[in-house]
């Protein structure tokens, strides 16, 4: 089933009931010119075969040319290439002939052949973005089958019926129902589609038993299905509002792709109305998915304003923007074909696209927004894509990545068919404990987690100081643990890409706001104020502290031991304070920031808890004065007098600087 044919009649077709009478090139050439790809291709076949290829040579390659056009648009693309290379042999100057060939071989899956034929055009044509995404994409396509991702695919059999299915939809309010699109010939109408060869699409619904097994799709009772085309249903959060595609057509009329919704009562939907966007009664509006807030309808257009083919767009249906119009942008649209926007429940929205690099046809895609506004997009790989088109997606609301999605894959005749895909979750975990200088525990801190994927996660630490969190792999994070009474504190870290289990240990120490805070292993020459070189590791931890908190003014202070005159130790202790804050200058730290001071041994330190436990000769909360020190022996004051010799930090001011 060619979806691109019956949500975008780009070509304005006049749908008129038409017999193909004797294989004539005009009527070929009616046919194609009215959109029925199906009955041109077997028309154009015939004349084919008929014409002189000595005698109408050219004639002969734009017969093949438009042949091959038919199939391409069929999904045929295996007997679109071989109409591609006669019409070739005829006309080998036609440079849209070498990248439709290596385009339909990149969508057969025949890599080394449509990489070959994407050179050959380059090296004869020069580069184009449709040349460069072939060539990526089939660059793409090998690493992704060998490095496949743990998605399991099957066939959905119980939900595919004789023709083409496409386009699953979970019933938001009841995961007991799921909505599909089809062409089965029990469709409403009586005619075959000269277009496709199949009976309009309509929308289906599978409903689950009370063994929770899925039953065969039965046609939607309601309003909802016509004698036109209609598929691509979506919901609205609260499950009352169906949105979907309806593709009218009335003789010697244009045919009217649009977006119609319908309510529902009870387990009934109602009248289908049309849904305005905008007044553009020409372009396609087609593939609508509401966003899991509600707040936006996301659709496929190819209305002015975009980037080439269809692009993605939404429009507000709430609030004051309601009824404004956004085109998603260059980040998630291309040259190409963007199409069958849906989302998961978490947000990440997922979308199908011929324009991004791939593995052929369309791919399937995530994309997710961070705060900036920048999309993060990924290609879902193999086997969830595969050389054919791949589009879409539909979500359980469950933890792990569970449910359907449609693919032409391994049909001849380009028929779409509903799959199931599941990927067993791994855990990746982030975890750790946020202390203060003094190791003591921080309970009730706040830790967040940033994503370059755009995910952000906020984390309350327990009593013990510890905090976990799921992450995903591959990801660069930025994290940042801050809590009342102390300074924020910051570390970044790349998650692996394997797909493995894998837990990550992240731990921070804040400084106090309210005490002094030890800057542990500096160190001086003897007797002198020179900072030694393997102080830079504790000074730069400082610096980062200092960066991560900029409207903070410290005071660095410095101590000594009770060797020397007072006065002495005073002049020393200032000369070291001034090295320190020097350092701190000279690596980007504003001087106004920093305030030096020597103290020589005028306040020495009190034991703490650390101290204490590291030497129990040590009372608690004790002095270290020159007469408490006196009563140690020789080894013991040694230790008191390193303990004294100390350089710390204490906070000022937490405002400096804002007006």
């Amino acid at each position: 089933m060619n979806r691109y044919i019956i949500y975008f009649s780009l070509f304005l077709l006049l749908i008129i009931s038409y017999s193909c009478g004797s294989a004539k090139l005009s009527t070929a050439e009616q046919q194609y010119d009215r959109g029925e790809y199906f009955a041109a291709a077997t028309t154009y076949r015939k004349v084919y075969n008929k014409t002189s290829s000595t005698k109408e040579r050219k004639l002969k390659g734009e017969i093949a040319l438009k042949a091959a056009r038919c199939y391409d648009k069929l999904n045929m693309s295996t007997r679109a290439v071989s109409s591609y290379q006669n019409a070739l042999r005829y006309d080998p100057s036609d440079s849209t002939i070498v990248i439709d060939i290596a385009r339909n071989l990149h969508k057969d899956g025949k890599y080394r052949d449509a990489q070959k034929f994407y050179i050959a055009y380059e090296a004869r044509f020069g580069q184009t973005p449709a040349s460069k995404n072939g060539l990526e994409g089939v660059r793409l396509a090998a690493q992704y089958k060998e490095n496949k991702t743990r998605f399991i695919v099957k066939r959905a059999e119980i939900l595919n019926q004789r023709r083409a299915d496409f386009s699953p939809m979970i019933f938001n309010k009841d995961e007991g129902y799921i909505y599909t699109t089809s062409s089965n010939d029990k469709n409403l109408g009586s005619d075959k589609s000269d277009i496709t060869g199949l009976k309009p699409s309509n929308i289906w619904v599978s409903k689950k038993n009370e063994k929770g097994v899925w039953q065969k799709p039965e046609i939607v009772e309601g309003d909802v299905n016509s004698e036109f085309d209609e598929g691509t249903p979506a919901f609205s959060p609260d499950g009352n509002t169906m949105y979907f595609t309806r593709a009218r057509k009335a003789p010697e009329s244009p045919t009217s792709t649009e977006i119609f919704t319908a309510t529902r009562s009870d387990a009934q939907w109602g009248s289908a109305k049309k849904f305005e966007i905008t007044r553009d009664t020409l372009s396609v509006f087609a593939h609508p998915a509401v966003s899991p807030d509600g707040q936006w309808l996301y659709f496929v257009s190819d209305m002015p304003g975009g980037y080439g083919g269809k692009d993605l767009w939404r429009v507000s249906l709430t609030g004051d923007s309601k009824g404004i119009v956004d085109n998603l942008g260059d980040q998630i649209n291309t040259g190409g074909d963007e199409m069958f926007p849906t989302f998961r429940p978490d947000g990440t929205l997922y979308f199908s696209s011929n324009g991004h690099p791939g593995m052929g046809g369309l791919d399937i895609f995530s994309a997710r927004e961070d705060e900036w506004g920048f999309w993060h997009i990924e290609n879902l790989g193999y086997p969830i894509n595969s050389n054919a088109d791949d589009f879409g997606m539909t979500f359980f609301d469950k933890e792990e990545e569970e449910g359907f999605f449609a693919s032409n894959r391994n049909d001849g005749r380009g028929y779409d068919h509903i799959y199931s895909f599941l990927r067993p979750s791994i855990k990746v975990l982030i975890q750790g404990q946020v202390t203060d200088h003094d190791d003591e525990p921080i309970p009730n801190a706040i830790v967040r987690v940033v994503g370059r994927d755009g995910s952000n996660h906020k984390i309350v630490t327990r009593v013990d100081g510890s905090f976990e969190t799921k992450i995903d792999r591959g990801t660069h994070y930025v994290m940042m643990a801050g809590a009342k009474g102390f300074l924020n504190d910051k570390e970044e870290f790349r998650s692996d890409p394997e797909e493995e289990d894998a837990t990550y240990e992240v731990n921070f120490r804040l400084a106090s706001i309210t005490k002094p805070v030890l800057i542990e292993n500096i160190f001086y020459d003897f007797d002198k104020a020179t900072l030694r070189p393997e102080s830079e590791t504790a000074l730069n931890e400082l610096i980062a502290i200092l960066n991560n908190n900029p409207t903070v003014r410290i005071e660095l202070s410095a101590h000594t031991d009770m060797i020397g005159t007072e006065d002495y130790n005073q002049r020393l202790s200032q000369r070291r304070a001034k090295s320190v804050t020097d350092y701190l200058t000279a690596n980007g730290i504003s001087a106004n920031r920093l305030v030096p001071v020597g103290y020589g041994l005028s306040k020495p330190k009190e034991v703490d808890k650390k101290i204490n436990e590291k030497y129990p000769f040590l009372p608690l909360e004790q002095l270290l004065t020159p007469e408490f020190i006196e009563t140690l022996q020789d080894e013991e004051k040694e230790i008191a007098n390193q303990i004294n010799r100390r350089t710390e930090f204490q906070v000022l001011d937490i405002d400096f600087g804002i007006e």
